[in-house]
């Protein structure tokens, strides 16, 4: 089997299994989700979705957001974590917002990357759930589970995960893939050192997954 033909059957299997791909940051403006996508470095998404509502209900527009200063913004989203880095960089994000695209957002790809504090993978989930474009978001649950089933050979680095990736999944069906592969993470292929194999939809094709059933005598 290549790695296309495996690509596209944990495509149909994880999309039977969560139906709805949707990111699990909460957001109403694409502004927002840049912010909370900093934020949610090394931070839990239920929390960081907690700590901006207060952020969000303080400053409500980037214009606001701008007018803040790092300390202040600090003193609200400290209980994510790099509190004063990640308050300097979405002060600086936000200012630039302001200045040079009018408050909004940009759709390109390579602009996402000039702002401050915005990587590659937070450039492709906004590309992805904002803009509807095609998008790989290698985040820790994506490389882990990417490198357990055999969609990669033993690659830690997200942006070669990513280079990976875009050669065997089709670009419509990356973003939801990378969402699935999040609620599989977090459901099913934890990061304990022995994930749950038994109750996994990928066990038969999965490479960690047929070493599991094999022990297993099936």
């Amino acid at each position: 089997m290549t790695k296309k033909e495996l690509a596209q059957i944990c495509i149909d299997r994880l999309k039977a299994e969560y139906p709805l791909a949707e990111c699990t940051l909460d957001y109403d403006h694409a502004w927002q989700l840049l912010v909370e996508v900093r934020l949610a470095a090394q931070c839990t998404d239920a929390r960081v979705n907690v700590v901006v509502q207060d952020l969000f209900a303080r400053y409500p527009s980037v214009e606001a957001l701008a007018a803040a200063t790092p300390e202040e913004i600090e003193a609200i989203v400290k209980p994510c974590g790099l509190g004063r880095s990640k308050a300097r960089d979405i002060s600086a994000c936000m200012r630039m917002l302001r200045d040079q695209y009018n408050g909004k957002v940009p759709d390109d790809f390579d602009a996402l990357l000039s702002l401050p504090g915005v990587g590659r993978k937070s450039a492709n989930l906004i590309m992805g759930d904002v803009f509807g474009k095609p998008a790989i978001v290698t985040d820790t649950h994506c490389i882990r589970l990417c490198n357990r089933i055999g969609l990669v050979d033993n690659i830690k680095e997200p942006a070669k995960v990513e280079r990976e990736l875009w050669k065997i999944i089709p670009p419509e069906e990356g973003s939801d893939f990378c969402h699935r592969l999040v609620y599989h993470g977090r459901a099913v292929c934890t990061a304990r050192t022995t994930p749950f194999c038994s109750k996994c939809c990928l066990a038969d094709v999965c490479r960690a997954g047929k070493d599991y059933l094999h022990e297993k005598g099936n």
